[in-house]
């Protein structure tokens, strides 16, 4: 059983097949000519599921958007599961931030079984996975073109990115260190002091700073601060069309836009980390001079006895893998990000979640190798 609606030049029609209805939509719909009604094709029908497709549709604006909505919100009252998987991906992307603009309390459809939510779950994952092997794929082409023709190299940019992420982020970095550094130390006094080995407070704050906190908690703080702006500024420029407009013009937005600021976050992390590490130890001596009364000579001299140049390479080399994923975070975040103000928030937000999480996680897979590496 079928019935069909002709409302000047946009037509919908609906058949019955196994239980489900098939709804398929053709002709002109546009805003300024009457449209097909919903509530008028479903009739007394009772569908256990609604498809819909858009084969036919020549041409389309807001008008078809609103009979998809119409059946949308139709399927959400009434628990009924609405197959929209036919339709072209920037329809389902239009009618998904439709439906988000008019959230109410009306029920969500809870037809979808479990293992179809697996099943989405796991396709959703997929997709993430390809997107992100698909970027890291078009950075690595461009360090490759990077190598082989350095002078056509944007290093104006690099050179302003530097700015902002080393130069401008030393107030920060030198604060959050040097507090890092008294806090260890008096943490460290508490236990020390009970058994006589005031000294021993550099020892714990050389080989803590250097090995750990210096890289980790400028990493955070980079985080937060440029891994966030780079998603919002690749974020607002994706809002604003002029990463498609560099596309349009051939320029690869991975070599234009991403390139410049990896190669920034990579050269001034390793720096950054060696300046943490000063003012952490700085941050110690103070502590032992002022609570230990240990000369600041002393307080050098026993760090020394333990501190070597393996443990600063291990900084260094922790420094520079966490600038590497913060610039990764927050420039894919920023490609990723929706075309509204709403998602380039959403997308500063997720890059730093993602980027702490990966921080984390790199971290301890370095405590495991080097412990196996004896380093």
């Amino acid at each position: 059983m079928s019935a069909s609606l002709e409302t000047g030049e946009a037509s919908a029609t609906a058949m019955e097949i196994d239980g489900g209805l098939d709804v398929a939509l053709g002709g002109t719909w546009q805003i300024t000519s009457p449209r097909p009604s919903w509530s008028r094709l479903l009739g007394d029908r009772k569908p256990a599921r609604v498809r819909v497709r858009v084969d036919d549709v020549t041409k389309w604006d807001t008008s078809l958007l609103l009979f998809l909505f119409e059946m949308r919100e139709w399927s959400r009252a009434t628990g009924v599961m609405c197959d929209t998987g036919a339709l072209p991906e920037k329809i389902r992307m239009l009618l998904s931030q439709l439906l988000g603009s008019h959230e109410s309390s009306v029920p969500f459809d809870r037809s979808v079984t479990f293992l179809a939510s697996i099943g989405l779950a796991t396709q959703d994952s997929w997709r993430k996975v390809r997107e992100f092997s698909r970027f890291v794929g078009d950075f690595v082409i461009s360090a490759v073109q990077f190598a082989r023709s350095p002078h056509r190299f944007r290093w104006g940019d690099c050179i302003s990115e530097m700015q902002q992420c080393g130069a401008m982020a030393l107030p920060i970095v030198s604060l959050i260190s040097f507090l890092v550094g008294v806090t260890l130390a008096y943490t460290g006094a508490i236990v020390l002091r009970q058994y006589g080995g005031d000294i021993f407070i550099a020892d714990l704050i050389g080989l803590s700073m250097v090995r750990e906190m210096g890289a980790v908690m400028t990493a955070v703080v980079l985080a937060g601060r440029t891994g966030a702006a780079f998603a919002a500024t690749l974020g607002n420029m994706k809002a604003n069309e002029e990463i498609d407009a560099l596309e349009t013009l051939g320029i690869s937005a991975v070599h234009f836009l991403v390139l410049p600021r990896m190669l920034a976050l990579l050269l001034m992390m390793p720096l950054l980390t060696l300046y943490a590490n000063a003012l952490g130890i700085l941050g110690g001596m103070a502590v032992a001079l002022g609570l230990l009364s240990i000369s600041p000579t002393a307080y050098w001299i026993e760090m020394l006895t333990i501190v070597d140049l393996s443990d600063l390479f291990v900084g260094i080399i922790k420094g520079t893998t966490f600038g590497f994923i913060i610039g990764l975070a927050g420039c894919l975040r920023g490609l990723q990000s929706e075309r509204s103000a709403v998602g380039v928030g959403q997308a500063a937000t997720s890059a730093v979640v993602t980027a702490i999480l990966l921080i984390i996680v790199a971290d301890a897979i370095f405590a495991v190798v080097f412990n196996i590496l004896g380093w």
